[in-house]
């Protein structure tokens, strides 16, 4: 029998007591992941407005290929994909490029500052 043929009723207490500890795990992992996200792009918005202000460019090529040099650098230490981890930091990249795009604008034109 494959495990895909196999009921909930089927599988030792243990494996699914231990299969809930580890889902467990897994889910507050994600919490603390949305909340550490959460702070960063508290920061990155500051960042915006500190541009914004000053009329900076919401990029900066050489910071971000500085980063993900970095962030590689860590991935490899920490046994994770370096390729997972530049894609990841890529997509957070251009988040807060597009925040930083949004909030310039906003302050261009005078309009209130987004919250995103």
């Amino acid at each position: 029998m494959t495990t895909s043929n196999m009921s909930a009723g089927d599988v030792d207490p243990a494996v699914r007591e231990e299969l809930a500890r580890l889902r467990d795990s897994i889910d507050n992992i994600d919490a603390a992941v949305v909340h550490m996200l959460a702070e960063r792009f508290k920061c990155t918005q500051q960042v915006g407005h500190l541009k914004a202000k000053h009329q900076l460019p919401p990029a900066d090529p050489a910071r971000e290929a500085r980063q993900i040099a970095r962030l590689r650098t860590l991935a490899e230490n920490a046994k994770l994909d370096p390729a997972f981890a530049e894609k990841f930091l890529n997509f957070i990249i251009g988040e807060v490029i597009r925040h930083h795009e949004s909030i310039a604008e906003n302050t261009i034109n005078g309009a209130a500052p987004t919250a995103n």
